[in-house]
């Protein structure tokens, strides 16, 4: 390949992985999906977790975000343009689209001067499930 980007090589490791990651709606740290993959009896080493999970945020497999407090998380998610909100308590992720939200941002870039751009939303808080178990006048995390 002329353009620097070597394939990846189909390995049982990247389909372990991808198999975790198939079914859920939570984003994971590179750490849980290890944690998860040694409780299956999977042997895999954490470098090669997050060696995959990179590469699947490369290949944009999977959609990798910043948490609340700055760690890397990974989750599967669908291969059109999306945002997320993300519930701090539960971690459970849903996928949303905003026409307001691109509006915007191409707006303040063109105000700007910027061409060219992209941009990821994430919107935390806490999910109905979650507001509704915290016993009243808790404060949400």
């Amino acid at each position: 390949m002329g353009d620097g980007v070597r394939p990846h090589r189909h390995t049982r490791h990247r389909d372990d992985v991808s198999a975790l990651l198939q079914g859920t709606t939570e984003f994971m740290s590179a750490q849980r999906v290890y944690a998860l993959l040694r409780q299956r009896g999977i042997p895999i080493g954490l470098t090669t977790v997050y060696r995959i999970l990179q590469a699947f945020a490369d290949e944009g497999t999977v959609d990798a975000i910043r948490s609340s407090n700055g760690e890397q998380m990974y989750r599967r998610c669908s291969s059109s343009h999306h945002h997320h909100l993300m519930c701090r308590s539960c971690g459970r992720a849903i996928e949303v689209e905003g026409p307001a939200i691109e509006e915007w941002a191409t707006a303040v870039a063109e105000d700007h001067g910027f061409r060219d751009v992209n941009h990821s939303v994430e919107i935390f808080g806490t999910c109905r499930l979650c507001a509704t178990a915290e016993p009243a006048g808790a404060p949400g995390r």
